[in-house]
């Protein structure tokens, strides 16, 4: 299967690592749960894509990485968080927002995300999690994560990423790369790599061919020769479950959950990664009060 593979791989010099994604089922299982407007699928489409790789790089299984462009365009918050094996989920604040296209007749995703702030949490799992906080610089999403890369952790990063919708408002191809320089780096392979960076196709129309990973990397590289050592399937993936949204509700506080129980009516609860609807009864949440 070529959707929802990412592979990991290092020059064989030992200069950089390189780690590429195909995300187009990914991408499309976004947009049948969120029902996104083209544009808001581009925008939450890379963010999906590049927080994937980002989640891939996490040393612990239990470690999560969670994305959050928060800015002033019409899509409004664009979040994604991913697990350690790249599994990853998010939401559009506004699913149906959309602009008309850009002045280069593309989707205006950096319209529709705007100007504010980037954040990145990594969560270990035990203690204080890692937050990196920048502003966001074009809201293009790819440049913004070379950005983050370059000023919050101090690794000099290249990041490209594109999602292609049909007019049929599905993605009819999505994917992204993320090149990191290693310590020890001498200038020659610098000079080879940014000679070729100009060369490498735009990234939608390179991942609409059909081809694998290793295919998509021979274009990227050139003759910077590579060594895979890592490749897996990944999936837009939600684990939310009622004791999970159970535990949501009581964190409320017992106020809060007895005016519910006094209104007599039903309570739905909407995941917003997956939108399943978890409903709860007056006698149901009785039940949770007592514990």
């Amino acid at each position: 299967m070529l959707d929802n593979t990412i592979t990991r791989a290092m020059t064989t010099c030992g200069s950089a690592r390189i780690i590429i994604i195909n995300s187009k089922a990914m991408v499309n299982d976004a947009i049948k749960i969120h029902n996104l407007s083209p544009t808001a699928a581009a925008a939450l489409g890379r963010t999906l894509t590049a927080t994937s790789i980002a989640g891939i790089m996490l040393k612990d299984r239990e470690d999560t990485v969670t994305v959050t462009f928060n800015g002033d365009g019409v899509c409004g918050k664009v979040l994604a968080v991913a697990d350690y094996y790249g599994n990853v989920k998010g939401f559009v604040q506004n699913p149906q927002a959309d602009l008309p296209l850009n002045s280069r007749g593309k989707l205006d995703v950096a319209g529709a995300v705007g100007k504010g702030t980037m954040s990145i949490v990594k969560d270990m799992g035990q203690g204080e999690p890692f937050v990196g906080l920048v502003p966001i610089v074009s809201g293009e999403i790819a440049e913004d994560f070379t950005n983050y890369y370059a000023t919050s952790e101090q690794t000099p990063t290249v990041c490209a990423l594109g999602v292609l919708m049909g007019n049929d408002y599905k993605c009819k191809a999505a994917g992204g790369f993320m090149i990191q320089l290693l310590p020890g780096t001498d200038d020659k392979f610098i000079d080879r790599l940014e000679a070729r960076l100009p060369l490498i196709p735009p990234v939608s129309h390179m991942f609409s061919s059909g081809k694998t990973n290793e295919e998509y990397l021979k274009e990227i590289l050139g003759d910077i020769e590579f060594d895979i050592f890592d490749e897996a399937d990944v999936s837009y993936y939600c684990e939310c479950n009622k004791e999970k949204v159970e535990r949501a509700i009581l964190s409320v506080g017992k106020d809060e959950i007895e005016d519910m129980i006094n209104e007599g009516k039903n309570i739905d609860v909407s995941c917003q990664f997956c939108d399943k609807i978890y409903t709860f009864t007056p006698d149901d949440l009785r039940k949770l009060m007592k514990g």
